[in-house]
């Protein structure tokens, strides 16, 4: 057993994580649902009523996609097609919710190998059926959903047969994950080693290796073992032309470094099927507490301080005085006066023994310097053992008729505090003008020496058009990103909802490289097409 063994969980397309253990909504969460004057909406359409349209998979490819990995491992039933439909961002779900599965793919497939997964892109390719690869299904930017203009159909190429810890290199430190492996299972079959991976996102109950790898996946122990792109040091992807093998060692001066390209890249330039990653020992300590800043700023200031000049936890977090509110008291009563209970930080050190004393004892010195108060480790310990249970407040939050959503980006330290000022005011104004006012939370959850991420949580009453009420307030917040000179994501990626901000940020130029590389590696355009680039 290790500390972070979690019972593996059955993907449903509409509720989030172990069905075993659903979200319940406190009391005094209902409350606030109440203040806002929320309704509970009509209930779910059930799975097995969800309305999908007729297969246009050519009977051709089907058939030769049943020759090529087995008949067992090519189904169009429909609640197959269901649950492989779009991923898990508010949008999705509300659609889900109301029976619209109109994005289902026409079929979904398993392959059992790297070999596997070519077969079925030259399949694909010849037939000019569009492939979507899934695997955790965690997208929340609708990397999920395709463009099917121009394809005779669209498939789900589901990794969940790639899920072996292929070998462990124990001198170096790295290991072979195959791509279809949740994170979940990762961790337990590292810990055999006595290892770990150490990336821990908000989604680690549900998402996969691969899938980490293709959004540039962020931890919440990222200060401490970096993102999930500082972890690979290698990768074997499927294109329609062919395997393409990247990381023959830990740095290379030989040209630039595309293991970078592949990464990030959505699905829209391979299908990665393994990765080679740095692992590290289980860390024989763990010590997590709170800290409470005044102020958001005096907050900002000391993750600051840790960030450029030392030391570093292996997380480092702060909540603005609105999320601190929401989490530490009556969400109800921090309507009516956010900010009265300061911010609130969480330190993490993991390692041996007196490397961890030491780092904390450091932290706490420059911490109490700084005016911070400290809070102790139960309130740490509380946040650590509840990390991965914020999404799952989603669904009770949905059912009692809230909007609830987040998006996250990134910029400088220099311009950090006006982004998040920009953001939050164009969020409530773009509710405020709807005639819905609502809550907007923000926290940093990773911190680089030249800057820091920012993550928002938008909870507000659903109104009749919950969409296009959501689509207003994201447009609006994209906006107010492009505005700061921020970037549109840190580690949600890109998929449907930021191509074209990410068109803005890139320039016409270093789109058009991407859609060179698009060009070079899938000529038919059949991978994932409309995600990422247009």
């Amino acid at each position: 057993m290790t500390e972070y063994d979690l019972p593996s969980a059955a993907r449903h397309p509409y509720t989030w994580g172990n069905l075993d253990t659903p979200g319940h909504l406190p009391e005094a969460a209902a409350g606030a649902m109440a203040a806002l004057g929320a309704v509970p909406p009509p209930a779910s359409v059930a799975v097995a009523d969800a309305r999908v349209p007729d297969s246009t998979l050519p009977v051709e490819a089907a058939d030769e996609l049943a020759k090529a990995l087995g008949a067992e491992h090519v189904t169009s039933a429909h609640d197959a097609r269901v649950e492989h439909t779009r991923g898990f961002s508010t949008p999705d779900l509300l659609k889900l919710r109301a029976g619209d599965a109109s994005d289902a793919p026409d079929a979904v497939v398993f392959p059992g190998s790297h070999e596997d997964v070519l077969a079925v892109l030259e399949i694909c390719t010849r037939h000019r059926v569009a492939v979507v690869p899934f695997a955790g299904g965690t997208s929340v930017v609708g990397g999920l959903a395709p463009v099917r203009a121009g394809f005779a159909g669209v498939i789900a190429l589901d990794l969940r047969r790639l899920d072996r810890l292929v070998s462990v290199d124990e001198v170096s430190r790295t290991a072979v994950l195959q791509a279809g492996l949740r994170a979940v299972d990762a961790e337990r079959l590292l810990a055999e080693h006595g290892l770990t991976l150490g990336h821990f996102p908000q989604s680690f109950e549900m998402a996969s290796i691969g899938g980490f790898a293709a959004a540039r996946s962020a931890g919440q122990a990222s200060a401490g073992y970096g993102r999930f792109d500082d972890m690979v040091v290698g990768l074997t992807v499927a294109t329609p032309r062919g395997t393409v093998t990247l990381g023959t060692a830990p740095k290379s001066a030989a040209g630039p470094d595309l293991r970078q390209l592949v990464l990030g890249s959505e699905g829209a330039f391979g299908v990665i099927t393994s990765v080679t990653v740095r692992v590290r020992p289980v860390p024989a300590v763990r010590v997590f507490e709170a800290w409470n800043f005044p102020s958001f700023t005096e907050g900002v200031a000391a993750l600051r301080a840790l960030a450029q000049d030392g030391p570093l936890p292996t997380v480092l977090r702060l909540s603005d005085e609105m999320e601190t509110a929401v989490n530490l008291s009556d969400p109800s009563a921090a309507l009516a006066a956010p900010g009265s209970g300061g911010c609130q930080v969480i330190t993490g050190y993991e390692g041996g023994e007196a490397a961890v004393a030491a780092t904390r004892a450091a932290v706490t010195e420059r911490f109490l310097a700084l005016g911070a108060r400290s809070q102790g480790t139960e309130a740490g310990e509380k946040w650590r053992t509840g990390r991965f249970r914020g999404p799952y407040l989603r669904d009770p939050l949905l059912d009692a008729g809230a909007l609830v959503e987040t998006l996250e980006t990134v910029t400088f330290w220099s311009n950090l505090e006006q982004l998040k000022t920009a953001v939050t005011e164009a969020i409530s104004g773009s509710l405020a003008e709807q005639g819905t006012p609502g809550l907007v939370m923000c926290h940093i959850s990773h911190v680089y020496e030249t800057g820091a991420s920012l993550y928002f949580t938008v909870v507000a009453k659903q109104l009749d058009d919950p969409l296009a009420q959501w689509a207003k307030a994201k447009e609006a917040a994209n906006a107010a990103i492009r505005a700061c000179g921020a970037a549109i994501s840190h580690h949600h990626g890109v998929g449907t909802d930021h191509r074209e901000t990410l068109a803005l940020e890139l320039g016409p130029i270093a789109v058009d490289m991407l859609r060179a590389v698009k060009a070079s590696v899938d000529p038919a355009g059949v991978l994932n097409p409309g995600i990422l680039i247009g």
